[in-house]
């Protein structure tokens, strides 16, 4: 899924979000509103990732989310 279309359903997403990566907050959620590199940069600091990783599993989980939207 494109990644413009997850930021404009970011509401919508979020409970996907928080199943996906549940050692972030609401709070994160909503600072980073659909921005992906927030989201990868907190996926490094809460699960001690190296910035690909992160990337990768964004991409993996946007990949998955095509149906929902």
């Amino acid at each position: 899924m494109n990644w413009d279309i997850i930021e404009g359903n970011w509401k919508q997403l979020k409970g996907n979000l928080k199943e996906k990566w549940g050692k972030l907050t609401d709070d994160d959620f909503d600072r980073m509103s659909g921005k992906k590199d927030e989201l990868a940069g907190k996926i490094q600091e809460r699960y001690g990732l190296a910035k690909e990783d992160a990337e990768r599993e964004i991409d993996d989980w946007a990949k998955q989310q095509k149906d929902l939207t």
